[in-house]
C-alpha cells in the first residue's frame, strides 16, 4: 500500500471535506491529475477505462507532517482489486482458494445446470407433447361424440318403429346394449390417453421440480454468501472502533447492505488511511471514461459519494474526524419567498434558490412553512407543485381545498404551462439542434438518492421542449418547457449524453458545483380556479 508523493505545497483545509457535499480542494485536484496521468500510461486497461470508472483520491498527512495521497477505484478494475498503485479493498474476497471464490464456483455450477436445463428444450418438448396429446384426445372424443349422436338418432327412429309395431319389442334390448356400450367406449377412449399424458406430465413435473430446487439452492447459497461477505467487511473509524457492514446497515430502512457496499472509493481510502496511521486531510472522487447509459457521469468531473451504499458506511468511518457539515442550505431562515400575487383562492410567489418547497429531513423551513404562517386560515395542503431546492422561480399555491383540487386537475391535464431559463455549463455538442424535444424516461436511483437515472425499462415518460436563446462566453442560455413533471427532469435532460450532454451550470448532482444552480422558473400560466380566467406570471432571472 503506497502513499504517493504530492509536491503541491498548498495549505490543507482545516476540516476534512464532507464527501457528500464538497468542492475539490487544490490538493485533491493535484492528486487527481497525478492519478489521471498514471491511468493514461496503463495500456492494459484501455478498453475497461474507456467504458468508464470512478476513481478517488485522499490526501493524507504522516506523523512527521509530510503529505502524500492515496488512490482508489470503485469495484473491480480488469477483474482485479489489487493493482499496486491503488489501495487494497476493504476485504479481499477474490483470493483463489478463499471461501468466497469456492462458494462462487459452486453457485456458478448451479447456474450452469440451470442454463443447461433451460436451454435443453426438455420442458418445452414435454409441454408441446402434452398439448398434442390433449388436442388428440379432444379430437377423438369429439369425433366419437358425433358418432354417438348419430347412433342415438338412429335408435330414436328404431324406437318409433317399435312403438308403431313395425319392429318387435325385443329390439329395445339391443338398443339399450348399444347405448351402454358406446358410453363405456367413450370412457375407455378418454382413459386411453391418460398413461401417455401422465408420463409426459410426470417428466415435466420432475424437470420443473429439479429447476425449482436448483434455483432455491442458488438463492440460499447467494444469500448466505452475501451475508458472509458483509460479515467479513470490517471497517474502522478514526476512534479506533470497528464494525461489519451487517452491523452498520442493521438500523437503516433497508436493514441489509446493498450489493457492492464497501467497494466504492471513499470507504477504501479511509480504511487504508486508518491502517497506515495517517491523517485524512481532503478527498475527492472523479469519473474517468465514457458516460454510463443510465447515470450521468462526465469524464474528468468530480462527484460526491453515493448515498445508498456509502452514506451509512461513511457516517461510521468518519467518526473521530473533524468534517465539514453536510449539505444543508446556508442560513435557511434568511431565505424567504416573495409574494407576486394573492387573492382569496391562490397565491403566486417567487422562491429563491436554496429554499425547500416542502419541509425536508434536516429542516422545516420551506415555502410550505412560509405559507402556513402567512395564511393561517388556509385550507388543504397549500403546495400544488414543487421546485427543486436549488431552483429559483415562480410557484402557484392554493389557499382553499377547492382551488387545490382545481389546480391539481390542471397539472394532470398538462394545461399549466411553465417556462424555465437555464445557463448550461458550456456549449452543446457539435450537431445538436438549437431547438427540439427530449424524450428520456426517468426513474429514481435507489442507490444514490435523490439522483434520478435514465431507465428505458422501468422509467416514467419524461418530455422536455428546449430552445437555445443565446450563446455566451462559456455558457449556453437555454429556454425549457417541461411537458411532464418528473423529479430533476430538466437537470437530467440537459446533462445526459442522450439529451443535451451539457449540465446546467452549478448543478451539484449532475454537473459541477458553482455559486448556485442556474435554473429559474421564469413563467407560469394557468386558469384561475374560481374565475377560470387565464393568468400569466413572469419573472426574469437575475443571471
Amino acid at each position: 500500500m503506497t502513499i504517493h508523493p504530492l509536491p503541491d505545497t498548498t495549505p490543507p483545509p482545516t476540516l476534512l471535506n464532507n464527501p457528500f457535499h464538497y468542492e475539490p480542494h487544490p490538493l485533491c485536484r493535484q492528486a487527481a491529475l497525478l492519478t489521471a496521468q498514471y491511468l493514461r500510461e496503463q495500456t492494459a486497461w484501455h478498453d475497461e477505462l474507456a467504458q468508464g470508472k470512478m476513481f478517488g483520491v485522499l490526501v493524507v498527512e504522516r506523523e512527521d507532517g509530510s503529505r502524500g495521497f492515496l488512490a482508489a477505484f470503485s469495484g473491480l478494475l480488469a477483474n482485479r482489486n489489487d493493482w499496486p498503485f491503488f489501495v487494497p479493498p476493504v476485504f479481499d474476497f477474490l483470493q483463489p482458494d478463499g471461501h468466497f471464490k469456492q462458494e462462487e464456483a459452486r453457485i456458478s455450477d448451479i447456474n450452469r445446470q440451470i442454463k443447461e436445463i433451460e436451454e435443453s428444450g426438455q420442458m418445452e418438448a414435454a409441454g408441446q407433447q402434452i398439448d398434442t396429446l390433449q388436442k388428440a384426445r379432444s379430437a377423438a372424443v369429439e369425433a366419437y361424440r358425433e358418432e354417438m349422436e348419430r347412433a342415438k338418432a338412429n335408435r330414436d327412429r328404431v324406437r318409433e318403429e317399435i312403438a308403431q309395431g313395425r319392429l318387435p319389442v325385443s329390439e329395445e334390448q339391443r338398443l339399450i346394449a348399444e347405448s351402454q356400450f358406446m358410453k363405456a367406449q367413450l370412457r375407455r377412449l378418454k382413459k386411453q390417453y391418460d398413461p401417455l399424458l401422465q408420463q409426459q406430465e410426470e417428466a415435466l413435473l420432475h424437470t420443473r421440480q429439479l429447476l425449482q430446487g436448483l434455483r432455491q439452492e442458488r438463492h440460499r447459497r447467494s444469500d448466505t454468501l452475501q451475508r458472509w461477505l458483509f460479515d467479513h467487511f470490517i471497517v474502522y473509524n478514526a476512534r479506533g472502533a470497528h464494525a461489519t457492514l451487517t452491523d452498520i446497515f442493521a438500523d437503516t430502512p433497508q436493514g441489509t447492505p446493498p450489493a457492492g457496499a464497501g467497494e466504492c472509493c471513499a470507504p477504501k481510502l479511509l480504511q487504508a488511511a486508518y491502517l497506515l496511521h495517517v491523517k485524512p486531510l481532503c478527498m475527492a472522487e472523479f469519473w474517468w471514461g465514457a458516460s454510463p447509459t443510465g447515470e450521468i457521469r462526465h469524464h474528468g468531473q468530480y462527484y460526491p459519494a453515493c448515498t445508498g451504499k456509502c452514506r451509512p458506511i461513511l457516517q461510521f468511518m468518519l467518526q473521530g474526524l473533524e468534517v465539514e457539515p453536510d449539505n444543508v442550505a446556508e442560513d435557511q431562515g434568511a431565505l424567504q419567498p416573495t409574494v407576486v400575487y394573492e387573492d382569496t383562492s391562490i397565491v403566486v410567489l417567487s422562491k429563491p434558490a436554496g429554499l425547500l418547497s416542502v419541509p425536508g429531513k434536516h429542516t422545516t423551513h420551506s415555502v410550505r412553512q412560509f405559507l402556513a404562517a402567512r395564511y393561517p386560515h388556509a385550507e388543504g395542503p397549500l403546495i400544488v407543485h414543487r421546485l427543486d431546492m436549488d431552483t429559483s422561480g415562480l410557484m402557484v399555491a392554493a389557499l382553499t381545498l377547492q382551488a387545490y383540487h382545481h389546480l391539481q386537475r390542471q397539472f394532470a391535464a398538462h394545461t399549466v404551462q411553465k417556462q424555465y431559463v437555464a445557463l448550461l455549463d458550456g456549449t452543446l455538442p457539435e450537431g445538436t439542434p438549437c431547438e427540439g424535444l427530449i424524450r428520456l424516461p426517468l426513474a429514481p436511483d435507489f442507490d444514490d438518492r435523490p439522483r434520478q437515472r435514465v431507465d428505458f425499462t422501468h422509467g416514467k415518460e419524461a418530455v422536455t421542449r428546449y430552445k437555445v436563446a443565446a450563446l455566451q462566453a462559456h455558457t449556453t442560455r437555454l429556454l425549457l418547457w417541461p411537458q411532464t413533471g418528473r423529479t430533476h427532469q430538466l437537470r437530467v435532460h440537459c446533462a445526459h449524453t442522450q439529451g443535451l450532454g451539457t449540465p446546467i451550470l452549478g448543478d451539484p448532482l449532475y454537473g459541477r458545483r458553482f455559486t448556485r444552480l442556474f435554473l429559474h422558473a421564469e413563467e407560469i400560466s394557468f386558469h384561475h380556479p374560481v374565475t377560470d380566467r387565464r393568468m400569466v406570471f413572469r419573472e426574469n432571472a437575475d443571471f
